[in-house]
């Protein structure tokens, strides 16, 4: 924990629309085919690649500062333990209306000094225009991109966790 902890600062994270007026659980974030989008999108991004890619989504954060949770989720589903520790976790709080990125120390060490605050950049222009699914698909091949030329993928690789998103 003590590398997440450390590197936070440096991490995307900010606030956008929610587009819900109701209450929803965090699983009816998306529909089936927008969740069906972004599963596809992770295993087209981990096709090329050995890295990790997870979402993981919650109604709410239950930290003060989202990337602290983010890193508790990092965790908790076992994205540290990856052999090459090249995960990355897309992470959003729904009723916070929060997300962040954090990627493990191996991809953390190699992506240009920019990508993190691009991916930001990328996330919150489509969540701001209410197309989550649409932007997490396109971080989603944005950090596939870095995986694949940092971390292509090799003969004897294995998919080390789910590609399913994941809720809280």
């Amino acid at each position: 924990m003590d590398f997440y902890r450390k590197s936070l600062t440096s991490l995307p994270c900010t606030v956008y629309p929610s587009p819900f007026t109701e209450n929803k659980m965090s699983q009816d974030f998306f529909s089936d085919s927008q969740k069906a989008d972004i599963v596809k999108a992770i295993q087209a991004a981990e096709r090329n690649s050995s890295g990790e890619i997870r979402v993981h989504i919650e109604k709410i954060c239950t930290t003060e500062n989202v990337l602290d949770r983010a890193a508790e989720v990092f965790v908790s589903i076992g994205m540290n333990n990856t052999a090459q520790l090249n995960g990355v976790l897309f992470y959003l709080s729904v009723d916070d209306h929060k997300f962040a990125v954090l990627g493990d120390k191996g991809i953390d060490k190699v992506v240009p000094a920019d990508f993190w605050e691009s991916t930001k950049i990328l996330l919150k222009t489509h969540f701001s225009q209410g197309l989550f699914a649409e932007g997490l698909v396109k971080g989603i091949h944005s950090a596939g991109e870095q995986l694949k030329h940092f971390f292509p993928y090799q003969s004897d690789d294995s998919n080390e966790l789910s590609d399913d998103i994941s809720f809280g």
